[in-house]
């Protein structure tokens, strides 16, 4: 696997050692004005306000920093206080504090849609179902737009509760669930066969995703055809989406970047595929980010058919920078194409088969493949590929 200027991207985000030496410079703007209006709205802010005494100088601090990312209006670019930062990197390796949802956004609603509960997990167990809707978090309404910041607000500490309000998937009046949280285990491979055609479910990309993705593949050996499972795929690291690209693909462009000069700053190419079967891979509006590089990789090099419903389009890189005092910035740096030179950024990509689910399905994978008619949709492709 050949790249140029090679940085382990996480979320498809960035992560560099540089910020203490640069962040720790202090630039002088020149503007006095402001920097007295904003000692003199603190100092009022101090002097008036009725529950003064509980704000302390680093509530100031950590309000700056926020304010200053948030000015930027960008979705994906954050401010992390240190306990929020170290959450945010527990939650790339597989293992985090929450209540195991995967949520997306789906075209026919406005609301967050729960893709899938993970099994075993507290909002399993408290009943939540996909299809489901969560219209508030803590009695705060969120919308799909809002997503990201509704998953911080879901996510938390062991053994805490958070309020979701639940609209179920067959509509009707939105109810309080609480769900109490707990550690969850996400195992980002799911294996199994339909016949002699085998099954491989990425639910997002970590660190373990490459390897095991290969242990899959090498027990596939003697199938006929793959079927390749990002549906529900929020993403995850950048060089985990190029490793498995890279094992499906003959030499060819995986995906590029460029940053805001439009200089590249980096290009993934693939070496000989290790799978030289038929690959089939399915998307949905939950698919984004790193499932989009992979999905995008398989149909701008006719590797595949991508079969499903548009994907989310997430198409910016994040550069996660920590800072010196444990906290962190995520910041959008760049923009990725897939390698026709296509960016998919709010825009998504297209499946070369569509296929819409029954509304009345239960679930999809393997465990609903007589309801999945995307699935049912991919064993057929495969079927006909090898006549």
């Amino acid at each position: 696997m050949k790249k140029k200027q090679i940085a382990l991207v996480l979320a498809l985000l960035i992560i560099t050692n540089v910020a203490s030496a640069v962040l720790a410079v202090q630039y002088v703007t020149g503007d006095a004005k402001e920097a007295a209006a904003t000692k003199m709205l603190e100092y009022f802010l101090k002097k008036n306000y009725l529950r003064s005494k509980d704000i302390t100088e680093e509530d100031f601090v950590i309000g700056r920093r926020k304010g200053t990312v948030e000015a930027l209006n960008d979705p994906y670019s954050q401010y992390f206080t240190p306990d929020e930062y170290k959450r945010f990197v527990e939650s790339t390796t597989g293992e985090f504090f929450g209540i195991g949802v995967q949520i997306g956004a789906v075209a026919d609603s406005k609301l967050i849609t729960v893709i899938a509960p993970i099994k075993g997990s507290p909002a399993e167990k408290a009943g939540i179902e996909s299809g489901d809707k969560i219209v508030s978090v803590d009695g705060e309404e969120y919308t799909a737009d809002e997503m990201e910041e509704a998953v911080k607000h879901i996510k938390g500490d062991k053994g805490t509760k958070v309020t979701l309000g639940i609209m179920k998937k067959d509509g009707g009046e939105v109810k309080d669930v609480e769900v109490v949280r707990d550690e969850i285990h996400v195992e980002s491979v799911v294996t199994g066969s339909i016949g002699d055609i085998a099954y491989i479910g990425l639910t997002q990309f970590e660190d373990d995703t490459v390897k095991d993705f290969a242990k899959a593949l090498k027990a596939a050996k003697n199938k006929k055809g793959l079927i390749l499972d990002l549906r529900g795929n929020p993403g995850g690291i950048l060089e985990a989406a190029v490793g498995v690209s890279d094992m499906l693909l003959p030499k060819a462009d995986i995906v590029s970047a460029k940053d805001n000069k439009g200089k590249e700053v980096f290009h993934y190419t693939s070496d000989e595929k290790e799978w030289t079967k038929p690959v089939v891979v399915l998307i949905n509006r939950g698919s984004a980010s790193a499932s989009e590089i992979v999905a995008g990789a398989i149909k701008d090099n006719k590797r595949g058919d991508l079969i499903g419903e548009k994907s989310y389009g997430k198409g910016v890189v994040q550069t996660l920078v920590p800072l010196p005092d444990g906290g962190g910035i995520k910041l959008t740096t760049s923009e990725y194409f897939t390698p026709a030179g296509v960016s998919i950024h709010e825009k998504g990509i297209e499946p070369t088969i569509p296929v819409e689910l029954p509304k009345n399905i239960k679930g999809i994978g393997l465990e609903y493949q007589h309801q999945d008619t995307q699935l049912k949709k991919a064993v057929e492709v495969i079927e006909k590929s090898g006549r």
